[in-house]
């Protein structure tokens, strides 16, 4: 089957949104009211984790709190990996939005219950929801434009503006209320964001039209008895692995972190294999593939960097910034609405651009900036740091600076990626590759919460320079294999 036809079924014709499909405007407010509530409770999860007993808070160390956010983030974007196999082979990507969006929202609400198990139970619950509903919103998304168009990166960098959106006004809200007043009333916050986005999403269901109806490859029978099953008994083991731990006396923190670490990345490397070795993809959906293999790489080092901007960033924020306004000092959390608001200003900006330049520009030169860019806003944040040295509280305008470099690798790389995604993924596999680009972001979270464990130990100058740089490298290395990547991906651009 030719890897240019179209995924999925066109919306209805009529209304517009911005010039793009009226079924972009459901889309759009679903994840942002979904990424208000991920968003929300991700600007103050870690100011929680180490907050002292007295203050409300769990007192785990930095070190830990840093592993636990990482490993939270790539788990979320872990489980985006079955969450599209559930949509392709079982219910169709509709369904599969609807229930996560549900059980995200179950999640908020039980984080916002005041005891300290209630947060773990509830982060749970968000991981499980927001595997069905991430991967799956993109790829109707995608279904809404032919697979090659110009406009389909204008229409995802639309679709970002939303979730920056949501990312924008939800550490206004739950900062204020978590930090000022009381951590659960923040998570309680994000819950109701999450209702919202629900109770929005079904009410514009008529725009969609056939979108998403169906599974795009549905197990039928047999087939679908013997996957139920297996589905049943990997539950099973993962509840038994779980069980011995906490018999063994090892049901710790860092151990569940550094186990999760593991299983993240051979679950990578485990469904590249299985793709790139499945017989039924063309030959030139697999060269496709293997292009992809590059950009998931510089889109995981891209992460493992730019998504520490809500731990280590943000307990840089708390502890060595000078938040005083007018005898008011403001929640360290509200710093986590700066990068949002820049890409709301920046994602139409970066849509007219690419619509403008067309196919001129490559995929992978578009990475290989984003990489250069997130590296050097890490070299600047060495300079901050320097500046910190000694005890002095610096100006959140470093934080603020920093941000913004970060902005504009990430309009090169992530709305990019996202589209690029689309275009090259197996027919086969449509939904489940929104899922395996999730999981770039996943496998930079999870090493990332490791690599921040550094970030107590090297003096921070040398911690944010050494990655810094390294970014930088690679971004510059990625520019020698651009014509290599393009070769490999067959015509896509």
């Amino acid at each position: 089957m030719s890897s240019d036809a179209p995924v999925g079924a066109r919306p209805p014709a009529g209304k517009t949104f911005f010039g793009h499909p009226r079924a972009l405007s459901t889309l759009f407010l679903t994840e942002m009211w979904e990424r208000f509530s991920f968003y929300g409770m991700r600007a103050i999860l870690v100011l929680y984790l180490t907050a002292a007993v007295a203050d409300g808070g769990l007192d785990l160390g930095e070190s830990s709190a840093n592993a636990v956010y990482g490993t939270y983030n790539a788990m979320v974007y872990l489980m985006a990996l079955p969450g599209g196999w559930v949509a392709d082979r079982l219910i169709g990507a509709r369904r599969s939005v609807l229930w996560g969006g549900v059980v995200i929202a179950a999640g908020h609400y039980v984080m916002a219950i005041p005891t300290g198990w209630s947060v773990f139970a509830g982060m749970a619950l968000i991981v499980l929801g927001t595997g069905l509903l991430k991967p799956n919103i993109s790829t109707m998304v995608g279904d809404l434009y032919e697979r090659d168009s110009p406009r389909r990166d204008a229409g995802f960098s639309i679709f970002y503006m939303g979730i920056n959106l949501g990312a924008f006004i939800a550490p206004l809200i739950t900062g204020f209320l978590g930090e000022k007043i009381n951590w659960h009333l923040g998570f309680g916050a994000a819950a109701v964001g999450m209702t919202f986005g629900v109770l929005q999403y079904v009410l514009g269901r008529r725009n969609l039209g056939d979108a998403g109806a169906r599974p795009a490859d549905p197990l039928l029978g047999a087939d679908r008895r013997r996957a139920l099953t297996r589905v049943g008994v990997a539950s099973v083991v993962v509840l038994a692995v779980l069980l011995v731990l906490l018999v063994a006396g090892w049901f710790t923190v860092d151990t569940v972190v550094n186990l999760l670490t593991v299983v993240t990345v051979l679950v990578t490397v485990g469904y590249f294999a299985r793709i790139l070795t499945d017989r039924e993809i063309s030959g030139t959906e697999r060269s496709r593939m293997k292009a992809y293999v590059w950009l998931f790489l510089f889109a995981a080092s891209f992460w493992l960097i730019y998504d520490q901007a809500g731990s280590v960033l943000n307990i840089f924020a708390a502890d060595q910034t000078d938040r005083s306004v007018g005898g008011f000092t403001f929640p360290a959390s509200w710093l986590q609405s700066v990068n949002p608001i820049l890409i709301i200003i920046g994602a139409p900006l970066a849509a007219a651009l690419w619509l403008k330049l067309g196919h001129r520009v490559s995929t992978p030169t578009k990475f290989a900036v984003g990489l250069v860019l997130n590296g050097l806003s890490f070299v600047l944040m060495a300079a901050a740091a320097q500046a910190a040295v000694g005890g002095d509280l610096v100006s959140p305008l470093w934080l603020v600076a920093v941000y913004a470099i970060q902005v504009a690798g990430e309009l090169s790389l992530s709305p990019v990626g996202l589209s690029a995604t689309t275009k090259l993924a197996p027919v086969k596999y449509a939904s489940q590759m929104l899922g395996l680009w999730f999981l770039a972001t996943a496998v930079g979270d999870a090493i990332g919460g490791q690599v921040a464990r550094l970030a107590g130990t090297w003096s921070q100058p040398v911690y944010f320079l050494t990655f810094g740089l390294a970014s930088v490298v690679l971004g510059l290395a990625a520019v020698m294999f651009t014509r290599q990547i393009r070769h490999l991906m067959a015509g896509i651009h």
